[in-house]
This record gives C-alpha cells, structure tokens and sequence, in this order.
C-alpha cells in the first residue's frame, strides 16, 4: 500500500469516530429560514472546516474518552438502599480490607524469607536458582491477587517457555502484569517508575529477566530494541510480555500498538485482558493516582474480575509490514476483549501538541477567513 492510500484508510477511521455536527443540532435547523438574517450554528460551521472540527472535537473527543475513568452509575440514592450501602462501607473498610492486608504482609514475608537465601545462596546454580526464583514470584502474585479477591478466569492454554516467540497484551492498569505473572512467570518490558515500585523492578523483577526503559529518553530505545532480540533467542528465558499500547487505556479501547514487538522476526502470541467494572474499575490513571492509591481501591472493593484469553499464535505474513502485523493482532485481541479501536498514538497521552502544528492549523484557519473576505 502506497503512503496515499495509508493516509486515506487512516482518514477515514477518524471520520468514523468524528460526530456529524449536523446530528447535534436542533431539528429542522438547515432547512428553517430565520428572517432579518439572523445567523445559525450550521451557518458559523460552514464558514470553515476548522470551526467544524473544533466543534467536533468538543462534541466527541475520542482520544481523552480513552484515558477516562467512567464512574458507575449511584444505586444508593433512596431509603431502602442507603442502609444496605453503609453496611458494605463497613465490611469492605474494616473487615475485608485488614484480613486483605494480613494476606498480603503473610505473603511478603513468606517470599521475602524464601526469596533473599536463594537468590544469594545459589549464584553458583543458576538454572536452579532461576527456577525457584520463578516460582517464587508466581506465588506472590498470586498473594497480590488474592489480597483484591481476584476472580481471574483463563481461557486457552498455559504459555510455555520457547524460544523465538513473544507475548502481546492490551493494557489497562500494571496490575495486568501481576495476573498474567501467577499463571506464568513472564519477562515484562515496563516503563521504569519511581518509589517501591521501582526498587521491586530494579530488584526482585529483573531476577525474572524484566526489562526496563524509561520513555524520556531517547538512548533507551535502541538499548532495549538489542536486549529484546537478545532475550527472545534465549531457549531457557521466561517468556517475553510486552504491552504494545505504551500506556494504560481504560478497557473500553485499543490505541495503536507499538511496532516494535512485532519487528522481532518471531511469532506473537496475543493476549486480551477484559476486566469486569461490576464491583471495581480497574483501570489505572498514572496522571492522577499513585499505583499505591491505586491498590488500596482494589483492596477496598468487593472484588476484582476478570478474563484472560491466550489466542492463537500469529506470524508474519508474506508482504506484511510490521505496521500492518501489528494492527492485524491488534483487530485479534479487540475482537476477543469487546474493545473499541481508535487511530492514536498512546504517547500523545504524555505530550503536548508542537507549536508547528498549532501554527499550522492557524495558517489554514487564517487563510480560510481571508478567502471568504475576498469573496464578499
């Protein structure tokens, strides 16, 4: 396909998610003739087309919907249910929560215990160091998971450690790692982060092979892109998981996925993730909580549920970019999980627009107005 027709397709899958103006505005309002030349909304928007994708954008912006957390509809809003909503306020904060906090403190100190002996007694053996050390690292998962009351349902088979192969997933909070880790101890690629957050990656998680990166700066991409081909040719490494959107979206959308796990010369093995928001939404919102506030929700709640699919494998076809690899395993998992695709770019999440654009869209918006003064 040549660049015309990519721009094309890519056009027309903003044009589905862009609102028609038209829908919003009041019945009979294009064809109805005010006297005394009186201006309508549909008049305004047909002086430029940049007034209408203004409008347009503030009627619908799909991007942000992306990065939002829809908060559940209130239920406790009469006589009858009040009392029944103080009565969970009362079993989730103060006997939930301390017998989730009591599972979880049981289970560091079990692996902390077990973890420190051997990863510094058996540096001479480290085929049977790696593999308690894996097995290690499941289990506390699966104490974080049992500490939100995790309902976690597995559909397909097990993954298995194999060389030349790579696992994609959607991504919507870090916690996606903590379930995908109890079933099978992968090597994560993550952005690196601060606090104790960032002790566990630099610490226990890269005794599983995890692979770091921080996305400001730009030597770090061509460090990674190496130790990636390097991992996915080791027969004895974990299985490589990467998170191809970059960032969290909110379980109800995929953005575009990276092209980068898909340039490897290795088979993909999607993964879809679907969490159910029937007790708790688990998305993560990075900008406006800490991963801290954010386990302290999930361990606050009822309970957390959700669906894993391991999919079919997928290799890369014959004439196939890696662009277009990358989006056919991203229809796959949109398919299997019920997510919306949108055409953006995760990291725009983290960036703000470039003055050249901003002047460019003035100039079109200038030139417009000076056209149709001509006109006059």
């Amino acid at each position: 396909m040549n660049s015309t027709g990519k721009l094309k397709s890519s056009s027309s899958e903003l044009d589905l998610d862009r609102p028609n103006i038209e829908d919003y505005l009041p019945t009979g309002a294009t064809i109805q003739q005010e006297p005394h030349g009186k201006l309508h909304l549909h008049d305004l928007l047909d002086i430029s087309p940049t007034l209408s994708e203004a409008a347009g954008a503030i009627v619908d912006d799909s991007f942000t919907r992306c990065f939002k957390s829809n908060p559940p509809e209130p239920w406790n809003w009469n006589v009858y249910l009040f009392p029944l909503w103080c009565f969970g306020v009362v079993v989730r904060y103060l006997i939930l929560f301390p017998a989730r906090v009591l599972v979880l403190t049981i289970g560091w100190i079990i692996f902390l215990s077990s973890f420190i002996p051997v990863h510094f007694l058996l540096k001479g053996h480290d085929k049977l160091r790696r593999s308690i050390e894996r097995s290690l690292v499941e289990m506390m998962c699966s104490f974080f998971v049992a500490s939100w009351t995790g309902v976690v349902k597995y559909h397909g088979p097990r993954p298995s450690r194999r060389p030349k192969q790579v696992f994609v997933a959607n991504h919507t909070s870090m916690i996606d790692f903590i379930v995908l880790e109890q079933m099978t101890a992968f090597a994560v690629i993550m952005q690196k982060h601060p606090g104790w957050v960032g002790l566990l990656q630099s610490t226990i998680l890269e005794s599983v092979g995890c692979i770091w990166f921080n996305r400001t700066e730009a030597k770090d991409r061509e460090i990674v892109a190496r130790k990636l081909r390097d991992h996915v040719q080791g027969a004895d490494n974990n299985p490589l998981l990467i998170f191809p959107e970059g960032t969290c979206v909110n379980n109800h959308y995929t953005v575009m996925f990276k092209k980068g796990a898909f340039e490897l010369g290795c088979t993909v093995c999607p993964v879809a993730i679907k969490y159910n928001k029937i007790f708790v939404d688990a998305f993560w919102n990075s900008r406006k909580q800490s991963f801290t506030k954010h386990l302290l929700q999930l361990m606050t709640s009822w309970a957390v549920v959700c669906d894993v699919w391991y999919l079919e494998p997928q290799n890369l076809k014959p004439g196939e970019t890696a662009i277009e690899f990358a989006e056919r395993v991203r229809d796959i998992i949109s398919l299997r999980a019920g997510l919306k695709k949108v055409p953006w770019d995760g990291y725009l999440k983290y960036s703000r627009p470039s003055p050249k654009h901003r002047e460019r869209k003035q100039q079109n918006f200038a030139e417009s107005v000076l056209r149709r003064l001509e006109e006059k």
